[in-house]
């Protein structure tokens, strides 16, 4: 018998198999999306990059309107008023929901978001590399791909590897051991652990703390779901967590900036604290090497 998180995630795959039958029309006709162009040679804002420089953890702010988890959250601000708040206040990056079934998202609201400079991840369910193609046309540095979501590693490599050559960053999502092998058989440099169970749709940080164990060199790693204070963000940096992701908190507040600005200061702190310390460190050295010999 599957289970409640299979049945879920069975309805979020299938109500993507009309959007995807829309963009093979169109890629058969020829008529596919042109990849987004930038101004500025560097392209897409770098999704990994802002994350290390924003300091450990950063906050990966998300716009999210609606979920099966929790109905309506709040759709009364607008995409702009919300991309303002979390850029003002310290957002990393931010995430927004494109699904529309299930969270009332749309993949112009990373078009709408984009004016705020800050890098943006598309959120989704997506299954086949012609969203990802999608996804090149618009703004988005990152996309989501939950490994749940796909047969095997072999496919997720495949959209990896096509979203980077559209310089875009794939985010790997993971809920338990088996999916963090698979995301790595893919060749994953981020990985997103879930702290979601999907048959209860409960939250619990000790997904993070058993997972996170297991990080690899070189990896980035986020975690996300069920974060909603600095104390718990700064646990999941003592952990080793490059940023978390936290979205129905946030959007739930009456005011979503000032509650990211709590959160982020946690990753502030911390950065200023280790650059004054490595300042005095290398004060240290260039004193040390100024004295005379005798």
């Amino acid at each position: 018998m599957n289970s409640q998180g299979t049945k879920m995630l069975a309805r979020f795959r299938e109500a993507q198999l009309p959007g995807i039958a829309r963009l093979r029309r169109l890629a058969d006709e020829g008529r596919m999306p042109e990849p987004r162009s930038f101004p500025t040679r560097e392209g897409r804002p770098g999704f990994a990059r802002a994350l290390r420089a924003a300091g450990a953890p950063a906050v990966i702010a998300e716009y999210k309107r609606a979920s099966p988890s929790r109905g309506v959250i709040n759709l009364d601000l607008t995409p702009a008023d919300v991309a303002r708040m979390y850029a003002e206040n310290g957002a990393g990056a931010i995430s927004v929901l494109t699904e529309e079934a299930h969270f009332q998202g749309s993949l112009q609201y990373l078009s709408d978001m984009a004016f705020a400079g800050v890098p943006l991840l598309r959120k989704d369910f997506l299954l086949d590399p012609l969203q990802v193609l999608e996804t090149a046309a618009t703004p988005a540095s990152a996309l989501l791909l939950i490994m749940r979501m796909f047969e095997g590693a072999d496919d997720v490599r495949e959209m990896i590897e096509l979203a980077r050559e559209h310089s875009i960053e794939a985010v790997c999502e993971v809920f338990d051991e088996a999916d963090l092998d698979m995301a790595r058989w893919a060749g994953a440099e981020i990985i997103q652990v879930n702290n979601r169970d999907l048959d209860t749709l409960a939250t619990d940080l000790a997904v993070s703390r058993r997972l996170c164990r297991t990080r690899g060199q070189g990896e980035l790693w986020i975690s996300a779901s069920g974060l909603e204070s600095p104390q718990q963000v700064a646990e999941m940096g003592d952990l080793g967590f490059d940023a978390v992701l936290v979205g129905t908190f946030l959007m739930s507040r009456p005011d979503p900036g000032a509650a990211l600005k709590e959160l982020a200061e946690v990753g502030r702190s911390r950065k200023a604290a280790l650059d004054a310390e490595r300042a005095a460190r290398r004060d240290v050295v260039r004193s040390g090497e100024g004295r005379p010999e005798r």
